[in-house]
């Protein structure tokens, strides 16, 4: 069973930067697509990024285009958010979540069918 915990969040100000990881553990990371998704007080939870199981496709929400990057070492068990020029509206807890469904491409990736999620991580944007 595959399990993954978040780390990295924190308080940032406006312009900021934050790294969040998304550490495997239980199973080897490599067939899975990786997604990062958030949820601020009062809304739904959204996908943020994708990266597929060998890197071959990312995306990325309009929202946080130019701003997020999403990586990932496979052969460490880890995924990582790098989110830069931080704004107020990116303030909500972000999670991660691994399939194997559909982990070839984040087209496919289908992380409502089967996923393993973490608990998730604070991130706050304030000045």
């Amino acid at each position: 069973q595959l399990q993954v915990v978040e780390s990295g969040g924190g308080l940032a100000h406006p312009g900021g930067s934050l790294r969040l990881s998304c550490a495997a553990s239980g199973r080897p990371l490599d067939y899975y697509a990786i997604g990062w998704f958030r949820q601020a007080p009062g809304k739904e939870r959204v996908r943020v990024s994708c990266i597929s199981s060998l890197s071959a496709s990312t995306d990325y929400a309009d929202s946080v285009k130019g701003r997020f990057t999403i990586s990932r070492d496979n052969a460490k068990n880890i995924a990582y958010l790098e989110m830069n020029s931080l704004k107020p509206e990116d303030t909500a807890v972000y999670y991660c979540a691994a399939t194997d469904v559909g982990g070839v491409s984040c087209t496919t990736a289908s992380f409502r069918t089967r996923a393993s999620w973490g608990q998730g991580t604070q991130v706050t944007v304030s000045s």
